[in-house]
């Protein structure tokens, strides 16, 4: 018996006992290629010799020491890396220990920025419906799943909400992707303005919409758009890259694809890779200006920040990253992933949709291609795909709760940038016999 609460009380999931590369290997021997890097996070996969070498060397010398006494070597250089290779003026790095962690410090940054403004009225954040952006209760509470939230709906701060960019979904039959665009940025300025812009800290999103949705991208000038209604009305962007950033997407940032320099970034995955724990904001001089003139610190902190060992490591995935030019390869694997998938998944009757960037691919089923039904949350299908490929040795990200938090499946994809063609020809191949078998049998197919 486990002592464990784990995701599930129902049962213990298997051991993993060890991993290396793409693979992971359960107690039992079994091995399982890891399609999904857990959930986005082993971008050089498991066990990189030259991760491993940082991270003995950074025990041997120092482990941790605490940030209200001394800063490190580890940390001052991966926020040297970091800031080396952002776009615009973000420069200033804040390391936590995960995801949740680091939309919290973004959100707590962005409203000190606006106290030491004097203007401390500005206390709402403007957030989409069907996102995701961490489990704690800040983090929580700009996220748009309901299915997430409901229980713990009367501990969350009030948030103004928006419209995904859904363009599958939400997009009219007579409407062009330029008018839904625009339909979606006059909506965020309405909203700005019933609200009234000057209680507005932030608009947050994640670039490219992960777990909740699966891997859907922003529609072109979206968040070009986002930009200027954010400058016009003197509010802060901050983009959640937690999951779909730091390369997953075929650049360093997934926004640079979309032209933009959000103000705060959350980043935390791929950061390191799953070596150890670590997540980040990075913010512009602009944010931290009136911080460093004003009160001269930043009201926020926890024990593991800037924690040595996780820097060394991140730093470490980072820099081989960089020497490796894998940003090429998620791209070049990327397109082969998608090729696939279409060529696979394109005539298939239950998948509504395939999409995704760079080494970051979804695949939406429905229960009817033409009216984009879903199929019964009571099948549970995704549970059922998910079963599925573990029996194949494929590990993926099925979820469930697409359209609305309770509606709606897709299969979210995000292997190690070191994935080979052969690799993701056979995820494509075990991937696509689980859908075809587990959609037709919750079709009622013979």
């Amino acid at each position: 018996m486990s002592h464990i609460i784990h995701r599930s009380l129902a049962g213990t999931p298997p051991v993993a006992a060890a991993a290396q590369g793409i693979w992971i290997t359960d107690a039992n021997g079994k091995r399982y290629l890891d399609a999904c890097g857990g959930a986005a996070v082993s971008c050089l996969g498991h066990g990189h010799p030259d991760v491993l070498a940082a991270l003995h060397a950074q025990i041997d010398k120092l482990a941790y020491a605490h940030t209200g006494f001394f800063t490190s070597d580890a940390a001052e250089g991966l926020a040297e890396h970091l800031a080396a290779h952002a776009p615009g003026d973000l420069t200033h790095c804040y390391f936590v220990s995960g995801g949740s962690e680091a939309i919290e410090t973004a959100l707590k940054l962005a409203r000190q920025y606006f106290v030491e403004l004097g203007e401390p009225e500005r206390t709402t954040f403007i957030a989409r419906r069907q996102s995701y952006h961490g489990n704690t209760l800040g983090a929580l509470a700009v996220g748009g799943n309901e299915w997430r939230r409901r229980q713990f709906a009367p501990l969350l701060m009030d948030v103004v909400r928006v419209s995904a960019c859904n363009e599958y979904r939400d997009r009219a039959a007579d409407e062009s992707q330029e008018q839904y665009t625009a339909r979606l940025l006059n909506e965020l300025e309405q909203a700005i303005l019933d609200a009234g812009p000057q209680t507005i800290i932030g608009f947050v999103a994640e670039t490219v919409v992960g777990a909740t949705s699966g891997a859907i991208p922003p529609t072109p000038g979206y968040l070009a758009g986002v930009r200027r209604l954010c400058d016009k009305y003197g509010i802060l962007y901050i983009a959640d890259e937690v999951m779909c950033g730091m390369g997953r997407t075929g650049t360093l940032y997934a926004f640079e694809q979309d032209g933009v320099v959000p103000d705060i970034v959350a980043m935390a995955k791929g950061l390191g890779g799953g070596y150890q724990p670590i997540g980040a904001v990075i913010a512009s001089d602009k944010v931290l200006a009136p911080l460093r003139t004003g009160s001269g610190l930043f009201q926020h902190g926890h024990t593991y920040i800037c924690h040595p060992t996780a820097a060394a490591a991140a730093l470490a995935v980072q820099q081989v990253i960089q020497r490796d030019n894998l940003l090429v390869q998620v791209r070049e694997r990327g397109a082969q992933l998608a090729a696939l998938l279409r060529e696979a998944l394109g005539d298939n009757p239950f998948v509504g949709d395939i999409r995704g960037r760079g080494l970051f691919m979804g695949v939406e089923l429905v229960r009817d291609r033409e009216t984009k039904t879903p199929f019964d949350p009571a099948l549970k299908l995704h549970v059922a795909i998910k079963r599925h490929c573990l029996a194949r040795g494929l590990m993926v990200y099925p979820m469930g709760g697409t359209l609305d938090g309770r509606q709606g499946d897709h299969v979210l994809l995000a292997p190690p940038f070191i994935i080979s063609p052969q690799q993701t020809e056979q995820v494509v191949t075990h991937l696509t016999a689980a859908i075809r078998e587990e959609t037709e049998k919750a079709a009622g197919v013979q």
